[in-house]
């Protein structure tokens, strides 16, 4: 029994994972089809499509967006002082890392005004068609609207892997940490000292939350709908469930992927 099959165990009554190497899925359990709300795993493929307009040259990291001060680079990095699902400034920019959707929001708005292109169509174009992510959809919000599935989103941690729509050098500029030093919370997880943030990525770091023993580089999010998405050098995985996030999963999801990781080392 691998450590992917004790996803069957937990306490939900849907569940579906993945795990991919190097771009290919190897394992997976449930029904990689059916189709789940992910909340805050949007902010990856949100992000993603933000970094395809950053390419195209329709808008800047630098240029001014969200409060006054702020730029597109700080709304992305968590750090524009907006709070979590308000536009209201709750501190300076770049003085706090505050864990934002409205800011996610704000930044699709940018892209929007830029290539005169609603926003979940951008994406749709963009990021989904061409991955072949064929049931995701965004659905309302920019920081937590996704609908997707285990199939989907395994394509898109093999993009982030192996990267195609954007340059390799962009994708590693958004697993790398923006405004290092930072104090801030993680949701669900409490408040670290150096809360290590990319552009869409968590970046694990040394925070005790919810990627456990994965290394210091891991990226990933997880999703208040009790989903999450990670990848770790040649591995990525996916878990989607259908309960909210609560205390069941702590620290489930930690040991969950601690095993997993544990496993993969053996392999």
């Amino acid at each position: 029994m691998s450590a992917l099959s004790s996803l069957e165990s937990w306490p939900v009554d849907t569940v579906a994972g993945a795990l991919v190497h190097r771009g290919e899925v190897v394992e997976q359990v449930g029904d990689a089809s059916h189709r789940f709300p992910v909340a805050s795993v949007t902010k990856l493929v949100a992000a993603y499509a933000v970094m395809l307009a950053v390419e195209e040259g329709a808008v800047e990291l630098e240029q001014p967006a969200g409060p006054e001060g702020s730029t597109l680079r700080h709304l992305l990095a968590h750090t524009s002082g907006v709070g979590f699902d308000t536009r209201e400034s709750q501190k300076s920019v770049g003085q706090r890392r505050i864990y934002s959707s409205a800011g996610y929001e704000w930044a699709a708005e940018e892209v929007e005004r830029a290539t005169e292109i609603a926003f979940p169509d951008y994406l749709a174009e963009g990021v989904c068609q061409p991955l072949g992510m064929r049931a995701t959809t965004l659905e309302g919000s920019a920081g937590h609207g996704l609908v997707s599935t285990v199939e989907d989103l395994a394509a898109f941690a093999a993009e982030v892997q192996s990267p195609r729509l954007l340059a390799a050098q962009t994708v590693a500029e958004m697993r790398t940490v923006q405004f290092p030093g930072l104090r801030g919370i993680v949701p669900g997880y409490g408040s670290f000292k150096d809360c290590t943030w990319g552009l869409g990525f968590e970046i694990h770091g040394d925070k005790e939350q919810w990627m456990g023993a994965l290394p210091a580089d891991a990226v990933g999010h997880f999703g208040m709908s009790g989903t999450y998405l990670w990848v770790a050098g040649e591995w990525a995985m996916v878990a989607l469930t259908d309960r909210d996030f609560g205390d069941w999963c702590k620290p489930l999801w930690a040991e969950t992927n601690s095993a997993v990781w544990e496993d993969l080392q053996r392999r």
